[in-house]
């Protein structure tokens, strides 16, 4: 296995381009934390920088996953914004409020990611050469689901993307991308915080 030594003695693309999406993360991380709605214009930036990455790894679910967040982009972001009623403020636009997850809902979306994951996962040992099939294809069925929840703008996104960024931690690690793990570390903890950032920014109702 590549040392710590190694990655910065063998410095190239793969590595640049691995700090870049560190650098990307964080801003990211930052926006969504805040709830801006400028955190989908960074979703459009970060899918090329990772998907290089993830290719030249041989993470090709994660690979898949950038395109999937190039238009859940574009989704979110008109999620996000919706007209207002003409009564009072025209046409102006106005943001999507945080809510808490459905129950209703839990069901059905639990179904839909099992799904996914069994499909991702037959694909990856059908079709390409992945070591890492199983932890790949959870990943990334999760970060789908999670993605969706987010362009909802449920609060409980964070637990989803709880658990997707400590499974990423360990598998990034395996796989060699050390600033790419550190980043997805920095992740697990701040989803416990900006759930409950996001809690608060709850509408409450008199």
């Amino acid at each position: 296995m590549e040392t710590i030594q190694d990655y910065f003695t063998n410095f190239g693309w793969v590595q640049a381009i691995d700090m870049a999406g560190l650098v990307l993360g964080l801003i990211y991380l930052w926006l969504e934390f805040k709830a801006s709605i400028w955190l989908w214009l960074v979703s459009v930036i970060m899918p090329i920088v990772h998907g290089y990455l993830y290719w030249e790894r041989g993470l090709y679910a994660d690979f898949g996953m950038e395109i999937y967040y190039v238009l859940a982009a574009i989704y979110g972001y008109a999620m996000w914004r919706w007209v207002r009623s003409k009564h009072d403020v025209g046409d102006k636009a106005a943001e999507r409020p945080i809510i808490r997850f459905p129950l209703r809902r839990v069901l059905p979306v639990a179904l839909i990611g099992l799904a996914l994951w069994a499909l991702i996962y037959w694909v990856l040992i059908t079709w390409t050469d992945s070591s890492v099939p199983l932890c790949d294809s959870f990943t990334t069925a999760l970060s789908m689901v999670a993605l969706w929840a987010l362009a909802q703008k449920y609060a409980e996104q964070w637990l989803l993307w709880l658990v997707v960024d400590a499974v990423c931690t360990v598998l990034y690690i395996y796989k060699q991308i050390p600033f790419t793990a550190c980043l997805y570390a920095f992740y697990t903890v701040m989803a416990i915080l900006g759930y409950r950032q996001w809690l608060k920014k709850i509408p409450t109702t008199n």
